[in-house]
């Protein structure tokens, strides 16, 4: 039975209606934002960030059916994760965190960050950063660093990028989350260079993928995102014990108000087909990933 829709929409998501299933307890968004107005963006961001606090996320997961989440820092910020971090102390245990540093951070500063519930680093190579441009041998760096802390690295990257990178990111000392599918092109379906980079990386036994962001490429776009499916799916099959999905709200990088959330829980819901699979990339995955209780 499908549960009511809201009387009003959530900001920055459209619709009213509800996910076509209900999720299982415990579900987990892990990539999201929180835009704060409380906490100015980094001198090297142009865009005015929307306002998108913790109460008006709370309203997205009363709709969508999650419990747990992963604030990730946005490229807004710079290096500073205070908006981050303010918003992980208003979640509690239900909320990890993904950091922003720069190369040189101490690793007192990286303790800190994991005494307030954060678990990774992200290293943005196609976003503007407060450093600049963003390279391997950043990335090398950061990774020896958290390593210690039995982090995670997080790395949002082209599809190019990652083929060029991929005898590094074969060997970093932690694990590696890949953000928003590798931006891989739906146009390519299950066959593709990109696609095929993701595997080979899974195969590796230390890769995660984030189910997220499929908004960004497809050419089809809302409500099926029916060209993201081959790939989707095929990632599915392939290693769905390495998988975590992830609604990227607010949708910063598409027109504002274009994105329905429950299109995108659809979309995970089709992809994974078994309540078994689902259990996985929602509950099981990010359990074990972020480390909840």
């Amino acid at each position: 039975m499908s549960l009511a829709p809201l009387s009003e929409p959530v900001p920055h998501s459209a619709g009213t209606r509800r996910p076509r299933r209900a999720l299982p307890p415990g579900a987990c968004d892990a990539h999201m934002h929180i835009f704060d107005p409380r906490f100015a963006p980094s001198p090297h961001w142009h865009r005015k960030p929307p306002e998108a606090d913790v109460a008006t996320y709370r309203r997205l997961q009363q709709r969508i059916g999650t419990e747990r989440t992963v604030v990730v820092t946005p490229s807004t910020y710079g290096v500073d994760n205070a908006c981050t971090l303010d918003a992980l102390d208003q979640m509690g245990d239900s909320a990890r965190g993904v950091a922003v540093v720069d190369a040189d951070v101490s690793q007192a500063q990286l303790e800190r960050l994991a005494a307030r519930r954060v678990r990774g680093l992200r290293v943005n190579f196609v976003s503007p950063q407060s450093w600049g441009e963003t390279t391997p041998d950043m990335l090398a760096t950061l990774a020896r660093k958290a390593a210690p802390l039995g982090w995670h690295i997080q790395v949002f990257a082209h599809p190019e990028q990652l083929l060029a990178m991929e005898p590094l990111l074969a060997s970093l000392p932690t694990p590696l989350v890949i953000d928003h599918m590798g931006r891989i092109d739906p146009a390519d379906g299950a066959a593709g260079p990109g696609l095929a980079v993701l595997r080979r990386l899974l195969d590796g036994g230390n890769t995660w993928i984030k189910l997220s962001g499929i908004y960004m490429r497809s050419r089809e776009g809302a409500p099926g995102y029916g060209d993201t499916f081959a790939a989707g799916e095929a990632l599915v099959r392939h290693a769905p014990e390495r998988l975590v999905w992830g609604s990227d709200w607010p949708h910063t990088t598409e027109t504002p108000g274009s994105v329905d959330d429950a299109d995108l829980v659809d979309v995970l819901l089709a992809w994974c087909g078994t309540g078994d699979t689902l259990q996985r990339v929602l509950v099981d995955n990010p359990r074990r990933l972020y480390g909840f209780e």
